[in-house]
């Protein structure tokens, strides 16, 4: 009798684990990019999301900037190798459901102002934390251009 109590029990075991990682893969792909060097990280990383919406339009797509990564989206930005236009680019991913977030902190510390940036740039009290909290707190997955 025991041994049959303790199969039930780790079969119950194994299909509530079972259960609970179906239940953590089911609907779409949430990642966070994660941007602290524009000139660096900025063309590489908006075409890394272009591709990745392109492959898989259904993800949930978070650009958080700070430091040098705010710089990506500031009025008249542009990638300097290319002479490549940030906003346009930014603009087409923000239509294709990409939200791209600028850290306030930042803001302070570089002494720039929310009217610097361009329209499709959200802002964020902290960029460190929004990235950390979209990983642990709201399961984001974390890419690094």
């Amino acid at each position: 009798m025991k041994k049959i109590l303790h199969l039930v029990f780790s079969l119950a075991l194994v299909l509530g684990l079972v259960s609970i990682a179906s239940a953590q893969s089911t609907g779409p792909t949430k990642v966070v990019y994660h941007i602290d060097d524009a000139e660096t990280q900025g063309l590489k990383g908006l075409r890394n999301i272009r591709n990745h919406l392109d492959v898989s339009p259904q993800t949930t797509i978070i650009v958080v900037t700070h430091a040098n990564g705010v710089d990506l989206l500031m009025e008249g930005a542009k990638d300097k190798k290319n002479n490549v236009e940030y906003a346009a680019l930014v603009s087409a991913l923000k239509s294709r459901g990409v939200k791209f977030e600028v850290c306030e902190i930042t803001l302070k510390n570089r002494n720039l102002k929310k009217d610097q940036f361009i329209l499709d740039a959200d802002f964020t009290p902290s960029g460190v934390v929004r990235v950390a909290d979209l990983q642990y707190k709201d399961g984001f997955a974390y890419i690094k251009p």
